[in-house]
């Protein structure tokens, strides 16, 4: 078929699937168009309020979302070819169903009619400039994801899941040293029983708070304040650990030769206190990271630095490499931290790694350094010597105590 005609024919192919963004008002503030498609859906999915507040428009088969939902989709696929309509809350495509949807229907066969979203209508509300506010979805979602947006002056805009997480925002916020923080409650925006209300975080005492709400944070802090600093290189005491952690400085050093680009799987081996893997993830929210862990303890030590820090994402595997390596998700970048020597955990990370992964290794013994002095050897790379001091007091003054030098090979497979 020529490229004209096939264009044409693209253009005439109905798109069986509709998306249709409503708000609290409901049919009020659904535009024509949408009210037309919804009831000349065949079926029209959504939650139960959702539908409640089209009923009147809906002429097809209405079905709610089965409990637990279904991330598959397999209801609305079944029914491809058909007409079918989603109804979602505000914008679909802005952590909204419509991005579940588009990982299973192309957006050939999608027609989309978003409103505005909960975080666009709180900001209108305030007065706050969207772009300059932070904006995390904490709906189904562990509330630690707002700890590494907790820095003083920041704005923030969380959606929760329900009526008791501001309360659980505030407790927290108040415990990490952030109690002289304005809250906002914006509840059921858009509809006749929307709300705003506001409390300090440590004075924090609002009741019956509508289940959908927004939570408007103006942070404020204490000189105490466990504030996650944008840089690599978090301070060792924000870290819970037993002496096994990649200190500060080193810690830096590898982050920058690891190198993260946004998206990318991290394996941490050996991960000890988990901060390599832990600072992976904190440099963007779409990063992944899995952290390997023989010790047991070390293992749930890892889970907790993790949600302190803000990542409570990051995966754990038990286990000892490279027996545990098996079956894991081909990384980007690999670590293997400095106290091994056991040439088949570091020959089973460079197996690992698909064309183009990087590979960072650090040593403090002479057996894992004279491993990577072999490696380097026969298949090239960089090898850093890396020496720190830190001054301490020796008596009445001062002196340089030297901690133990790292030796680190970075490799980027060919």
């Amino acid at each position: 078929m020529p490229a004209e005609a096939q264009s044409r024919a693209a253009v005439l192919t109905p798109k069986w699937l509709t998306i249709v963004g409503i708000g609290e008002d409901g049919v009020a503030g659904v535009g024509d168009e949408a009210k037309r498609l919804i009831a000349e859906a065949e079926f029209v999915f959504g939650g139960k309020r959702h539908l409640a507040l089209v009923a009147s428009l809906v002429k097809g088969e209405a079905r709610a979302w089965p409990a637990p939902f279904d991330a598959e989709m397999r209801d609305v696929l079944a029914l491809a070819g058909r007409r079918v309509c989603v109804l979602a809350s505000g914008n679909p495509f802005f952590h909204g169903v419509g991005v579940t949807l588009a990982r299973k229907v192309a957006v050939e066969d999608m027609r989309v009619i978003p409103a505005p979203s909960a975080f666009s209508l709180a900001a209108s509300r305030l007065g706050w400039a969207l772009q300059d506010v932070e904006t995390v979805s904490l709906h189904g979602c562990p509330l630690d994801l707002i700890r590494p947006l907790l820095h003083p002056a920041i704005r923030i805009l969380a959606l929760t899941s329900d009526g008791d997480a501001p309360g659980a925002i505030a407790r927290l916020m108040t415990e990490l040293g952030f109690g002289a923080s304005r809250l906002t409650v914006l509840e059921a925006q858009g509809g006749p029983n929307e709300g705003l209300r506001t409390a300090r975080a440590d004075a924090f005492d609002l009741e019956k708070i509508n289940p959908l709400n927004v939570l408007a944070i103006e942070v404020d802090s204490t000189p105490q304040a466990r504030i996650l600093p944008l840089t690599a290189g978090l301070a060792d005491h924000l870290f819970e650990h037993d002496g096994q952690i990649t200190k500060r400085e080193i810690r830096a050093i590898t982050l920058s030769a690891l190198a993260p680009r946004r998206g990318e799987l991290l394996w941490d081996i050996g991960a000890g206190s988990g901060s390599i893997g832990i600072e992976w993830m904190l440099a963007h929210p779409s990063m992944r990271a899995i952290a390997v862990e023989a010790d047991p303890a070390r293992a749930a030590r890892i889970r907790r630095n993790a949600a302190a820090c803000g990542v409570p994402g990051l995966a754990v595997v038990k286990g000892a490499a490279p027996q545990a390596l098996a079956g894991l998700e081909t990384p980007a970048a690999i670590f293997i931290g400095g106290g091994g020597s056991d040439a088949g955990v570091l020959d089973g990370a460079i197996d690992a790694l698909s064309a183009g992964g990087r590979l960072v290794a650090n040593a403090v013994t002479l057996e894992m350094e004279a491993l990577l002095l072999s490696r380097h050897a026969a298949l090239g790379g960089e090898l850093t010597r890396i020496a720190m001091s830190r001054a301490s007091p020796v008596g009445s003054m001062q002196a340089w105590r030297p901690a133990m030098p790292v030796t680190q090979w970075s490799w980027i497979k060919p």
